[in-house]
């Protein structure tokens, strides 16, 4: 009887294992209706009481860059088709540059000579000539202007040049300055004077006064 009524008490004290609670599956989302696509609409048509919309106007093309000479000399030269000279020997390089500088030559003694006879068919030139010598006694004689009588004895001759630039033909405008003897002080500043070339007087004074041409004003 004993064991019976433990038997009973372990029964009731021991509780019953629990089962496991279910979880709720998941719902499936529910389809949408797939929407019927409506059908495209057709452009309405202006009515002819609307005016037309202006047209687009094009794009103004922008200006043309301007190259200058130079520019367009070397855009020039990188777009000319030069052909390949063929190999050649030192002999033949030095042969053709000695031909070069021979035809070169005799160019510009021609031209020379040209231009000699140019300028004596053309007379005198403006301005004051360069120094001549004279047939007697073979010295040089110039033409110029007084700037300073204060040294006595001795003026101080300006010489104007005017010539022409043998290249571009421009007239090129000197002047120089000399010192000249004049023994008897009869020059002054702003005399148009004539002075021949002499024996050296002194350290500077190389020319002598012949005549006054023009008396100053």
């Amino acid at each position: 009887m004993a064991e019976e009524e433990k038997n009973e008490e372990t029964t009731e004290e021991t509780p019953e294992p629990e089962a496991p609670e279910e979880t709720p599956e998941p719902e499936a989302p529910a389809e949408e209706p797939v929407a019927e696509e409506a059908p495209a609409e057709e452009p309405e048509a202006p009515a002819e009481d609307e005016p037309a919309a202006p047209a687009e106007e094009p794009e103004e093309a922008e200006p043309e860059e301007v190259l200058g000479p130079k520019a367009l000399r070397k855009r020039e030269r990188s777009t000319r088709k030069v052909e390949a000279r063929p190999p050649q020997s030192v002999e033949e390089r030095t042969a053709e540059r000695v031909e070069r500088r021979r035809k070169k030559a005799a160019e510009r003694t021609r031209w020379r000579a040209k231009s000699r006879e140019k300028r004596k068919a053309g007379g005198p030139r403006e301005g004051t000539p360069p120094a001549e010598r004279t047939a007697a006694s073979n010295a040089r004689e110039r033409l110029g202007v007084v700037v300073s009588d204060k040294a006595d004895k001795t003026i101080t001759v300006r010489i104007d040049i005017a010539r022409q630039h043998r290249t571009y033909g421009k007239i090129v405008r000197t002047s120089s300055t000399l010192h000249a003897h004049d023994e008897a002080n009869e020059a002054s500043a702003g005399d148009t004077v004539r002075v021949v070339e002499s024996r050296p007087l002194s350290k500077r004074k190389r020319w002598r006064l012949v005549e006054i041409l023009e008396r100053a004003r």
